[in-house]
């Protein structure tokens, strides 16, 4: 039988909504309710629907994550669009697995940790905002870049990459910190991607054009122990 586990405490509502949200949602319902008692019909509706899309892009639901050992699990909900080793990449010394991940409008755009470690750098950038899923994204788009050394002594690093639209990245981590598998530690506001590197053994379990879901879905597996 699978084990699964929960790497933060369930939330209380039934409807959850990350706290970068609630600044956008008050606005947009005090805006709105100015409208409505304006008496400006259509213009209220248009609020409406408004709020509607803010609540549902910042959902942040409960995720189980999956207990078997070794796993590194996504750190986005989303589409993996490329698969690939790579070398001497600023996020990772010597050869790479590099696993992307875009996030539509319309995914959950909550930010996961991968595998159990503790974060050894956190490197923002500055950059500019090319549609996410365009190679050149990686490295050019503003990005923020956490580098975690697994608890079995390998180095992983999880990018998080600004988009077309994306204007805001958040990462409520620090260097030093202790993570666990599947822990909620920041999100991409409005459409974006993260970049996921990996030793170049890792079994990977996924492919390009695969559907993941932050926390739950597996990306490979790493079974070498610490020396």
């Amino acid at each position: 039988m699978d084990k699964f586990t929960r790497s933060d405490l369930p939330n209380q509502t039934a409807f959850p909504i990350a706290n970068a949200g609630y600044a956008l949602i008050i606005g947009a319902a005090f805006a709105t309710t100015v409208l409505a008692l304006l008496g400006l019909t259509t213009l209220t509706l248009v609020g409406l629907v408004v709020i509607f899309c803010i609540c549902g892009f910042f959902r942040d639901p409960d995720r189980i994550i999956p207990d078997e050992k070794g796993i590194i699990v996504s750190p986005a909900d989303g589409k993996v669009i490329l698969t690939d080793l790579t070398d001497d990449t600023p996020f990772f010394s010597g050869q790479a697995l590099k696993i992307s991940i875009f996030m539509s409008v319309f995914n959950v755009h909550v930010n996961r940790i991968p595998y159990d470690g503790r974060i050894k750098e956190i490197d923002y950038h500055p950059g500019k905002f090319f549609s996410a899923n365009l190679d050149k994204a990686s490295l050019e788009n503003e990005h923020n870049a956490v580098f975690i050394e697994m608890d079995n002594g390998k180095p992983l690093c999880v990018v998080q990459v600004a988009g077309l639209i994306a204007r805001r990245i958040i990462c409520r981590i620090q260097p030093g910190d202790h993570v666990i598998r599947g822990q909620r530690f920041g999100l991409i506001c409005f459409g974006s991607r993260l970049d996921v590197y990996l030793p170049p053994d890792i079994k990977l379990r996924v492919a390009p054009g695969d559907k993941v879901k932050a926390g739950t879905s597996i990306l490979g597996h790493c079974e070498s122990p610490r020396p």
